[in-house]
């Protein structure tokens, strides 16, 4: 299905505008690096075409080095056509039909993906630490019927599995295991090298997927087809599907190849989540496309990574701030052979000065950050890599029209002032999955063009960078996730002993901000629970960033005229507390 019917089955008037921002011969910035022209052309073609342009171009090659075992590029495209044959023909998966990807990073997260646009459907990640009844949102909200999901997780999805509307009928199982053809240099997690473990309804085996040797029919879905649909949240606390083509994914991947000048011998770790716009990207969808090499890791651990770097000569990786914080605390880390790194590169949250310090001492490196959102299909910002300014979101790349405007009027502010970024550029989304008002919500009209809503407050300063100052959304920034409070309080209101919940973000020395839940109790319950009780009951039903860390008990919260609590003034009061 093409994503103009989709978009008109769902009456969405924004879905319908174009994507394609003014190509634009002027710099944003007088440091805009010297070697690219501002415009990028994007190639009209599905992604799954990468796979195919990789593969003639470097067979043998490994593509993927998971804890020692190669996939090379033919192996990738050949597995992943397998899936796709398998997909279609005994899932029933057709064109835009979407089916979920519930797995840590590994080979069968990437192969999954690519497996999914080659059946032309379109890929639904989720995050691994979300729970059953986050997991069941996503099954709802998307229609899908086939999941894709790693045996350690399996517990989570199958009370969703079965017969009936709004249920999956076929499961995907994956061994990570299965991957560990070479006997690795260094040990591998216990939940990476455990054997086939899982067996239920509606279960397939990867390995029994690869063994069918199906054969995919024709790749038809083209470049405004829909690809990808990550799922972020908001103010009104459920998740929202946001629907991107293989023309905006494909933009920001060879976008970031150009950037950084990757080329087909860089080697790169890929370790930050998969299921998240970052790590896909520059982790996955970028290095595929130009050929290089990635060596997985399914989750972080700083030792692994170090011991990655010096086996594999790793030149780069993408990180968050908290990795990087942890990577430099180590005090082994004088026992590895860091040499080949050339770049560290990533965003999320601001890397604080100290730490900037720290890692240039230790390696020589400059950590470049950058700027995007999952409505983005990540950056829509980077740093230049030879003049990035500390605590900064970079400047527009290419094709960006970036513009700063009052919140309230939505007129452009004076130069220098803050006021919300608004952009119009090729990789912004397409709109909300299913959710129209949402989608006409996100989107304003100016100069004949459609520009996205961000709600971060930002200035630019005289050289074109731009600087985060404030936040518009409600949301909490813990290790670069973005927690949004309604969702987490809906899920805490279903707390039995909770009558009132306010969720706040405070400060935190290793998070940044972390999760803090303000809690008025039921009369009934009184003495019955303690904020521990509050603390576990939450880490059992969400996913482990979302949930509080430090909870407070207190009478009554603060609310309006009209009875609505007053989060802000709650927000206020914890700030002034900090400080």
């Amino acid at each position: 299905m093409s994503t103009s019917a989709i978009a008109a089955s769902q009456d969405s008037s924004a879905s319908r505008a174009t994507h394609t921002a003014a190509h634009s011969t002027t710099p944003s910035s007088p440091h805009w690096p010297a070697h690219l022209s501002p415009h990028l052309s994007i190639p009209g073609t599905n992604l799954f075409y990468n796979a195919e342009v990789s593969a003639a171009r470097f067979p043998d090659k490994p593509f993927i080095y998971f804890y020692d075992t190669p996939v090379t590029f033919a192996q990738f495209k050949d597995e992943a056509e397998r899936v796709a044959g398998y997909l279609q023909q005994h899932c029933g998966v057709k064109a835009g039909d979407r089916v979920l990807l519930y797995v840590q990073n590994s080979p069968q997260w990437v192969l999954a993906y690519y497996g999914i646009l080659r059946a032309n459907a379109v890929v639904v990640p989720v995050n691994p630490m979300n729970l059953t009844e986050e997991l069941e949102h996503y099954v709802e909200d998307s229609g899908a019927t086939t999941a894709f999901v790693a045996q350690e997780l399996y517990p989570r999805i199958a009370p969703l599995a079965g017969e009936g509307e709004g249920k999956l009928q076929h499961l995907i199982v994956a061994t990570y295991s299965d991957y560990l053809k070479n006997t690795p240099s260094s040990p591998p997690p216990e939940f990476v090298s455990a054997p086939r473990q899982v067996e239920g309804p509606g279960v397939v085996h990867w390995a029994d997927v690869l063994a069918a040797r199906c054969t995919p029919g024709p790749l038809t879905a083209g470049p405004d087809d829909l690809c990808v649909m990550p799922y972020t949240s908001g103010t009104t606390g459920k998740p929202k599907g946001c629907m991107h083509t293989h023309r905006s994914v494909m933009c920001t991947a060879v976008g970031g190849c150009n950037w950084f000048g990757s080329n087909q011998d860089a080697v790169q770790l890929s370790v930050l989540p998969f299921f998240h716009v970052t790590g896909m990207q520059g982790g996955m969808n970028s290095p595929l496309y130009n050929g290089s090499t990635i060596v997985i890791l399914p989750r972080w651990d700083r030792d692994a990574a170090a011991r990655a770097i010096e086996h594999y000569r790793i030149n780069g990786w993408q990180a968050i701030s908290t990795m990087v914080v942890d990577f430099i605390s180590n005090p082994r880390i004088g026992e590895y052979d860091l040499s080949s790194l050339a770049w560290m590169r990533g965003g999320g949250a601001t890397m604080p000065d100290a730490v900037v310090k720290k890692l240039r001492d230790l390696t020589g490196l400059e950590f470049v950050e950058g700027y995007g959102m999952s409505e983005t299909m990540a950056a829509t910002h980077i740093n230049p890599p030879q003049n990035p300014k500390p605590q900064c979101l970079g400047i527009p790349v290419f094709d960006v029209d970036a513009r700063i405007v009052d919140p309230i009027t939505l007129e452009d502010v004076p130069e220098g002032e803050a006021g919300e970024l608004i952009m119009s550029a090729p990789q912004v989304m397409l709109g909300y999955w299913g959710n129209a008002k949402a989608t006409a919500e996100a989107f304003i009209e100016r100069d004949g063009k459609r520009f996205l809503r961000t709600g971060d407050l930002v200035r630019r300063d005289a050289q074109g960078y731009y600087f985060m100052t404030d936040r518009l959304k409600r949301m909490i920034n813990a290790s670069g996730y973005k927690v949004w409070p309604a969702e987490v309080e809906a899920l805490m209101y279903r707390h039995p002993a909770i009558k009132e919940v306010c969720i706040i973000g405070t400060q935190d020395a290793k998070r940044g901000e972390t999760v803090k839940a303000v809690v008025v109790l039921d009369p009934k319950q009184f003495g019955s629970v303690n904020e521990d009780d509050i603390i576990a009951w939450a880490h059992e039903n969400m996913a482990a960033y979302k949930a509080p860390r430090i909870v407070q008990f207190v009478d009554t919260l603060p609310k309006s005229g009209s009875g609505k609590i007053l989060w802000r003034k709650l927000q206020e009061d914890e700030a002034a507390a900090r400080a």
